[in-house]
């Protein structure tokens, strides 16, 4: 697999398609969020299926999708929108729901 190829594609709750490429994703998993590492699917679903969506404060085109896990714990995971399409910036778990617009909620 090339490194720009597609990992995963997920169409998210607000009609717009985000694409995670391996070579991304392996920066996601080996500098940002270690903990992430083979939990593809669980953001995949976090992106198709949130429980809530919030539009980031300082970037109206910044979404951060939120399923949660247990009790207190979520899966965030934080893509940029332009039209119809996305990317993964970033996603780790949380203990908490950041401050922004609720967008969408389940």
């Amino acid at each position: 697999m090339s490194d720009d190829a597609i990992l995963f594609t997920a169409l998210t709750s607000l009609g717009f398609q985000v694409r995670v490429t391996q070579a991304y994703w392996e920066i996601i998993i080996t500098v940002k969020h270690p903990t992430m590492e083979g939990r593809e699917e669980d953001v995949k679903k976090t992106l198709e299926d949130p429980d809530e969506i919030r539009q980031s404060k300082s970037d109206e085109s910044v979404y951060l999708f939120y399923r949660a896990e247990r009790e207190k714990r979520w899966i965030c995971a934080v893509s940029k929108r332009a039209g119809d399409e996305g990317f993964l910036i970033t996603t780790y778990p949380t203990d908490a729901i950041k401050e922004g617009v609720q967008v969408w909620h389940k």
